[in-house]
């Protein structure tokens, strides 16, 4: 089977409760569609679960976009003196990824050695900006936040890395009409009822991010049966 899974956002405990809720094997394939890390607790923690699996296939987040840039500019050690070498750009864009989140991300990191940030680095560079696939007889279209602003002439290929993680698609309008486009990046729960904190179908689009690490719950999809799994947010 193939499942999909998005914005898990550091939920550790949450993302491997899903994958024993859906009995994931090496049979399967799991599409993890962005926003692994930054805003929970263990973002790296899942990562390194994630490299471990060659039958997951991660899809590029914005998330994963600020931490690559930054972390690789910041180099394998990050300290006073290599913040202090970045230029105002670099300053502004670490400041925003600060806010956005990332510094959960920058703590798990500097707790790394250096060969595993490496290899940490190494693998966020492997991300796709989206897959294609086939099951059940539909075709599905894997991307993090959509392809903003649409155009019917456009295929995935043309679209740039900005108006593929970073704007959100319009849930109004359909986007390709032979193919199921599945995102994560906005929250459900900012959706109207019978939407709102659920994997949503609407117009061809699938938005399966359910807001786990806000308090909803890690929805995970099944494309060859339309399943849908909830894992909610654990209170510690």
């Amino acid at each position: 089977m193939q499942y999909v899974i998005s914005d898990i956002h550091g939920c550790y405990e949450e993302y491997r409760k899903a994958l024993a809720e859906i009995g994931f094997s090496s049979d399967d394939i799991l599409y993890v569609n962005g926003d692994v890390l930054d805003r929970g607790e263990n973002g790296i923690q899942i990562l390194k679960d994630m490299m471990m699996r060659d039958n997951v296939y991660p899809v590029l987040g914005n998330h994963e976009f600020m931490a690559l840039s930054v972390l690789r500019k910041l180099g394998v050690e990050i300290s006073d003196e290599s913040i202090a070498a970045l230029k105002e750009e670099d300053l502004s864009s670490f400041r925003y990824w600060m806010e956005d989140g990332g510094e959960m991300t920058v703590r798990q990191f500097c707790r790394c050695d250096a060969e595993e940030r490496e290899m940490i680095l190494e693998y966020l560079e492997e991300f796709t900006l989206y897959e294609e696939t086939e099951a059940g007889g539909k075709e599905f279209i894997i991307v993090h936040a959509g392809f903003e602003p649409f155009d019917e002439k456009k295929e995935p290929g043309d679209y740039t890395l900005e108006e593929c993680i970073f704007t959100s698609c319009d849930p109004r309008k359909p986007y390709y009409k032979d193919r199921y486009v599945i995102t994560g990046h906005t929250p459900t729960l900012s959706l109207p009822e019978p939407y709102k904190g659920k994997i949503a179908e609407i117009n061809g689009h699938i938005m399966i991010d359910c807001g786990c690490v806000f308090g909803g719950s890690l929805g995970v999809y099944c494309l060859e049966t339309g399943k849908k799994w909830y894992i909610p947010k654990i209170r510690k």
